[in-house]
């Protein structure tokens, strides 16, 4: 499954592509960092998709339909990015209650998506807390 995530991440645009290995590397470095197990990676409804076991998947995509953005796809049914649009409302914007978007234009902010990564890989033990512990 690696592979075809790999694959679909290589397909994309050069911009999408650059920007969605920076997200996968975040990813990655977090899971790492706070020690959360293996990341599972998957294409769920053909994007990529990470999970570890104690947390929500995360998937991303770029789409032809808004080719200046690419997405960062959390569970909608989740408080994970009405938590996020309540600390960063002036650092991404939104889709809903389900995605961050990222200009590719612009420079990824960091620290702060990887703070949305680390909620968002830990969903399961902090859903209960209020502002997921924030």
């Amino acid at each position: 499954m690696q592979q075809e995530v790999e694959r679909k991440i290589s397909g994309y645009p050069e911009p999408a592509y650059i920007r969605l290995s920076r997200v996968k590397d975040l990813i990655y470095d977090v899971a790492k960092e706070e020690e959360l197990g293996n990341v599972d990676v998957s294409l769920k409804w053909g994007e990529p998709s990470f999970v570890v076991k104690s947390g929500s998947p995360i998937r991303m995509d770029w789409k032809e339909k808004r080719p200046e953005y690419c997405g960062v796809y959390f569970n909608c049914k989740s408080l994970l990015v009405e938590t996020f649009r309540q600390l960063y409302p002036d650092t991404f914007r939104f889709e809903g209650n389900r995605a961050i978007l990222l200009r590719l234009d612009e420079p990824l902010p960091d620290s702060e998506l990887k703070h949305c990564i680390s909620m968002a890989l830990r969903y399961h033990r902090i859903k209960h807390l209020p502002l997921l512990g924030n």
